[in-house]
């Protein structure tokens, strides 16, 4: 296993955060000197406390917040990449079908509807959706939903996906076969994807990177290259070397809340 210090980087590629400081005005300090710097096409989770600033951090690479200080550069700096952000609840508009909530960002953006009709088409058949174009929200499952949110960022092409715990609030059977299309649609689809859990086993499943993060205040304190190949497949789940990189991630996470090693916390 490979354990990185938390302020190494790497080239320049997707994402490259540096000092970055976020101070709430009513004087909680959500981050602290967060130093990351993500490759193109990598597959990064975050994992961490409640609290440690895991979704600040991926709201301020989105531009959804003000830094107190600091950078986040994207991309080489001159183009500016596409992002997509897939929220933690679907968010789908009740009174629209599945087509009008996935074709949403294209008609924000003024794209005409039947300029678009292809593309929204492509987007609900890469998440298994067909045959559901026109089913209301109250007609689909959590998981059903969740594919039409993940349809809805598809549709913008995107180079950056973020995802904040997405999958949080589905059961355990629906969460592993999202997971597991998310890793297909990753590999189609060479996004550089960053994701936010709190579940280690999801975060060792999916991801090149597992950064773990303590709170009070938010900052790296660990970066652990999962060293595995993909395509992964159900039996990585109960793999070795998967539970290997599981006891590592959850060592740094009681190392980062306590103040003390996994060893000494009496982590299995």
């Amino acid at each position: 296993m490979s354990s990185r210090p938390a302020n190494s980087t790497m080239h320049r590629g997707a994402i490259a955060i540096h000092q970055v400081n976020k101070v709430y005005s009513n004087g909680t300090v959500a981050l602290q000197d967060m130093n990351l710097s993500i490759g193109e096409g990598e597959f990064i989770s975050l994992v961490g406390p409640s609290g440690c600033g895991k979704s600040t951090a991926l709201r301020l690479i989105a531009g959804l917040g003000q830094m107190s200080a600091g950078t986040i550069m994207l991309g080489d700096g001159q183009e500016k990449p596409e992002l997509a952000f897939v929220f933690q609840e679907a968010a789908l508009m009740p009174w629209a079908n599945v087509v009008e909530n996935v074709r949403l960002p294209l008609k924000l953006a003024g794209v005409a509807k039947l300029k678009s009709r292809a593309t929204v088409q492509d987007a609900i058949n890469l998440v298994g959706l067909t045959g559901f174009e026109h089913s209301y929200p109250r007609e689909l499952s959590g998981g059903m939903k969740m594919r039409v949110s993940i349809a809805r960022a598809l549709v913008t092409e995107p180079n950056i996906m973020l995802m904040d715990e997405p999958f949080g609030a589905l059961d355990e059977m629906t969460r592993s076969k999202l997971n597991s299309d998310l890793l297909n649609l990753w590999q189609q689809k060479h996004w550089t994807v960053v994701f936010v859990t709190h579940n280690i086993y999801e975060a060792v499943y999916l991801s090149n990177r597992v950064i773990v993060m303590a709170p009070r205040p938010g900052r790296v304190v660990a970066d652990i290259t999962v060293d595995a190949p993909y395509p992964r497949r159900s039996d990585f789940r109960t793999s070795r070397i998967c539970n290997e990189y599981c006891r590592e991630v959850s060592a740094r996470l009681t190392e980062a809340v306590t103040g003390f090693s996994g060893e000494t916390a009496g982590v299995p």
